[in-house]
């Protein structure tokens, strides 16, 4: 237990000698983790709607294909663009109680798009959808790191595999309950936001109880340092380093979540059903890979995951477009697992880089991810129309050629 934490279940729990381990806070705070995790999976399952319901509104209100790409640009502008400028916000103005708010913006949205009755409607509702995901990312991610208790990798994965875990529950959902039942089916989902409300809503009294206790940010004892480790030159060489590790990986990450059913499809006549459950066996293998990469970055060090995460993956993308379907299918398990380790090490990287500003980093590097996986499937999607699906993966195979930008990262602490 680190002493912060030592000194927080003090101020909040029945008296005990000083110095005695409190057996209970360890476990409080491995809750507050796992309720964001949680949250984390509700809130990524209720954003992947709303690309799946893009055929129903295109046929309901009869919208072309650059309508339907507005409502995903509302919808990618807010989720993306705005988590760095609330990070930056809550990172001198802590709001321990904005998860809540914003998942409320999500439930409205989820009410929004299931009654809309018109094209702007539905622009409002996947705003503030986006706006509730953006508002989400910065602030949870800084409160699974307050209360990780120094084992940042681990809090950090086990934040992201529920995002995962949502992720490739979301489509399931969509394909199960939206389609078939409708738009109106929709509103059913805002229990789910009203649920993670709760548990948020719980969250942020923990974290409000550990600021009154000066155990975080915000109180002039117990301020954060903001000094950079080192020269700014060398952080900008490194923050645009770990954008290209993250170029990297997201745009592989979107030719395997938006086209490899349709490679299945083609390159082995797969039905569409098989097809959905390999991609959710990849899915999974992410979350496993998430998890796995925080454990061994809280114990050998940034740097070596991100260099085995990147490079490692390298020689399983390069062959995946040569194999049968059984190897395929193998190794695009060993292809996610390998790369899904990287997030967790980059992001806590970077908020070592640029200490005191945890929600920010979390915004940028979330916003970012989200973004960059966006514009790599659009991008991927001109390719394959222009060419084939094998092509784009050939193409993508040479992406974790990019983790050669890991050597202009310079050693933090243990690295």
């Amino acid at each position: 237990m680190s002493a912060n934490q030592t000194a927080t279940a003090g101020s909040i729990d029945t008296p005990r000698a000083a110095g005695a381990p409190d057996p209970r806070a360890a476990g409080a705070t491995f809750a507050v983790i796992l309720s964001l995790s949680f949250c984390h999976l509700l809130n990524d399952m209720m954003q992947s709607l709303v690309p799946a319901i893009f055929p129903v509104l295109k046929a309901s209100y009869g919208l072309s294909f650059a309508q339907v790409g507005v409502i995903s640009l509302a919808f990618q502008v807010t989720a993306s663009m705005f988590q760095p400028a609330v990070g930056f916000w809550t990172d001198k103005h802590p709001q321990p109680f904005s998860l809540a708010v914003g998942m409320g913006s999500t439930l409205i949205g989820l009410l929004l798009m299931s009654q809309a009755g018109s094209y702007a409607v539905i622009l409002v509702a996947a705003a503030l959808i986006g706006l509730g995901s953006a508002v989400f990312h910065p602030e949870a991610s800084r409160v699974a790191r307050i209360a990780s208790g120094g084992r940042f990798g681990l809090a950090q994965s086990l934040f992201q595999i529920g995002g995962n875990g949502g992720t490739a529950c979301g489509p399931l959902l969509a394909a199960f309950i939206v389609v078939p039942a409708g738009q109106g089916s929709i509103q059913w989902f805002s229990l789910v936001a009203l649920l993670g409300m709760v548990v948020l809503f719980a969250v942020g009294r923990w974290y409000a109880a550990q600021r009154a206790a000066g155990a975080v940010a915000g109180k002039k004892k117990a301020v954060v340092s903001t000094a950079l480790p080192l020269p700014r030159r060398q952080v900008s060489i490194a923050v645009a380093a770990l954008i290209v590790l993250l170029f990297s990986k997201n745009v592989y990450s979107a030719s395997m979540g938006s086209y490899y059913t349709f490679y299945l499809i083609e390159q082995f006549g797969l039905g569409v059903q098989n097809a959905q459950l390999l991609l959710f066996v990849y899915l999974g293998a992410v979350v496993i890979g998430t998890l796995l990469g925080g454990l061994v970055g809280d114990k050998v060090g940034r740097l070596p995951v991100m260099w085995f995460s990147i490079l490692g993956a390298l020689p399983f993308t390069l062959a995946l477009p040569y194999l049968p379907l059984g190897w395929t299918v193998v190794f695009s398990i060993l292809i996610a697992m390998i790369m899904a380790s990287a997030f967790s090490a980059i992001l806590v990287y970077a908020q070592d880089l640029l200490p005191g500003r945890v929600g920010m980093v979390a915004g940028i590097f979330y916003g970012f991810s989200f973004g960059l996986g966006g514009l790599g499937a659009a991008a991927l999607g001109a390719l394959a129309d222009v060419t084939s699906i094998g092509t784009v993966y050939q193409v993508c195979s040479f992406l974790p050629l990019l983790g050669l930008a890991t050597a202009l990262l310079p050693k933090l602490g243990r690295g």
